[in-house]
């Protein structure tokens, strides 16, 4: 990983995005169905890309639409499909085309009251609102983001009644039906006008800002929080809940402070990412060089992404911290303060997310639930309440409400940035000084992710890995305990491979967009065990796949 001489710094003019161009380019760009990067491709975060590319543009949200309303059809889901779109400057223009097709095809759709930008966990937090004690009429949601990326990315994705993020049984569903109407030219596709499908009687308009705020205080305890006055400090990142955090300080009487209010597509207010791209990512310590240097002025402060569904927690004590040791320490700290949860409710974490977790479920006694990478594996727990928590290494989490219900099955940036002052104001330590207390107790863990190069012959080969391929019986000078294709969670593939040892683990990955396989790696010994761990793991690895 090569850094950037721009990152950290503020973004120079020469990087901002022409918008009028990148606008341009998705009302005129015509994809061709026969070019593998100009199809519908759904990822774990649904479709991403830019109309520069031909990647994302008109044609692709309207085929997206189309397959959408045919799915609701197929599926018999025939409640209000609750619709929010984030602040990059695709997502508008892509917002106006999807309800373009969704009123023609007489869908009930929500938008937002006054056009506000709409956060993830809002969209998720109304389905499940909508959908409980119903059994049928069941609504589902689209959120028009592409997340963190870059300021040229577009991005749509579909989540079902169960309000998380789709299952790959329904991506692919999804996916298939759009390529074939993009195969077609669009033809198949149901469009009226965009002020006709603005008056269309199926055309609603509800109020996400002022439901998902007013019920915070299910999820949050509110009372402690606002009786320690603590000074909050927080940095939407130009994104979708930009006016969502002025209305939580009011509507809760906090002593908040919303240090950039701007929305500007070109995200110009940024600290540049470490390889030289603006990127609105809330766990990168370069991007966050802004609200870093304001970490003395707050007892915590805390950002989000573009459409809200990832955290960046600092603190003065020490600055921002990595999102694994911020799971661990929210996990510590929610199964020790929330008495109404159920008594079995498991602990969920990726394969990749650090094993001070496995540590911190053993000894509050609780089940640890292992899944691969992609928030949808958390759905189902979260929904029935036998996951109090589901979190994943890239600052993406979400937890249950007080008691016990759930709150939202997609990832939600906004409760656990809340969660960090409530924590402050309890325990009277922020959430730095608190990860510093479990290090002290359970271990202080030294992590890394490295890139190592790999053909696609070789990427699929490791997608397909199974434990009796590995070879060694030892491991930067331990013992092998566990060698997993599987996640132990559910039983599911994780794409590549997870060593672990005592003291040390390892997982490698294929990486889906280039040619080269990521390796994850974390001791509980020091720096030179880590980096033993990671020169073994490719000798490993390229030795299974040669």
């Amino acid at each position: 990983m090569t850094l950037s001489p721009l990152a950290g710094k503020p973004a120079p003019a020469q990087l901002l995005v022409d918008i009028p161009r990148l606008v341009t380019a998705y009302y005129t760009g015509q994809p061709d169905a026969a070019i593998a990067t100009q199809r519908v491709a759904f990822g774990t975060s649904g479709h991403r890309g830019s109309s520069f590319e031909l990647s994302f543009n008109e044609w692709h949200v309207l085929a997206i639409s189309q397959a959408i309303c045919l799915y609701r059809q197929f599926k018999g889901i025939n409640g209000p499909l609750f619709v929010g779109i984030d602040t990059h400057a695709l997502s508008t223009p892509a917002g106006a085309s999807a309800l373009e097709v969704f009123a023609a095809n007489g869908v009930e759709t929500m938008i937002a009251a006054n056009d506000e930008y709409t956060p993830t966990p809002a969209i998720s937090h109304a389905i499940l609102c909508y959908n409980r004690g119903r059994t049928s009429g069941l609504a589902d949601g689209v959120v028009i983001t592409p997340s963190h990326n870059p300021p040229e990315s577009g991005g749509f994705k579909y989540n079902p009644p169960n309000g998380g993020p789709a299952d790959t049984d329904v991506t692919k569903w999804i996916e298939a039906k759009a390529n074939e109407l993009l195969a077609s030219k669009l033809n198949g596709v149901n469009r009226i006008g965009y002020e006709q499908a603005l008056k269309a009687s199926t055309t609603h308009r509800h109020d996400y800002l002022n439901t998902y705020v007013g019920d915070l205080k299910n999820v949050i305890d509110m009372d402690i929080l606002r009786g320690a006055n603590l000074r909050l400090g927080v940095d939407p990142l130009g994104g979708a809940g930009v006016r969502y955090w002025s209305a939580i300080g009011e509507h809760y009487g906090l002593n908040l402070d919303v240090v950039n209010t701007s929305v500007d597509p070109t995200f110009r207010f940024m600290c540049v990412d470490w390889d030289g791209r603006i990127r609105m990512d809330p766990s990168s310590s370069h991007a966050m060089q802004g609200l870093i240097g304001l970490k003395e002025r707050f007892d915590v402060a805390f950002a989000c992404d573009p459409d809200h569904d990832r955290h960046g927690i600092v603190t003065p004590s020490g600055g921002l911290l990595a999102p694994n040791n911020y799971l661990a320490v929210a996990i510590d700290y929610l199964f020790q303060n929330r008495p109404h949860w159920r008594a079995d409710a498991a602990i969920g974490k990726t394969v990749v997310s650090s094993g001070l977790i496995d540590r911190v479920t053993t000894r509050l006694g609780r089940r640890l639930y292992e899944v691969p990478v992609g928030f949808k594996w958390f759905a189902d727990g979260l929904f029935d309440g036998s996951l109090g928590f589901g979190g994943e290494e890239s600052a993406g989490a979400s937890f249950l409400r007080l008691d016990g219900s759930v709150w939202s099955t997609d990832k939600d940036g906004l409760i656990p940035s809340l969660l960090a002052a409530e924590m402050t104001a309890r325990t009277g330590r922020d959430p730095s000084q608190l990860y510093q207390k479990i290090t002290e107790d359970l271990g202080l863990p030294f992590s890394t992710r490295v890139d190592a190069k790999a053909t696609p012959q070789q990427k699929a080969l490791l997608g397909k890995l199974s434990p009796d391929q590995v070879k060694s019986t030892t491991l930067a000078g331990e013992a092998i305990t566990q060698v997993l294709s599987h996640a132990p969670g559910n039983d599911q593939p994780i794409g590549g491979l997870k060593v672990m040892t005592e003291n040390g683990w390892f997982a490698a990955r294929p990486s889906g967009t280039e040619d080269i396989y990521k390796i994850y790696a974390e001791s509980f010994i020091n720096d030179q065990h880590l980096g033993r761990l990671v020169e073994e793991a490719q000798v490993l690895v390229d030795n299974a796949i040669a």
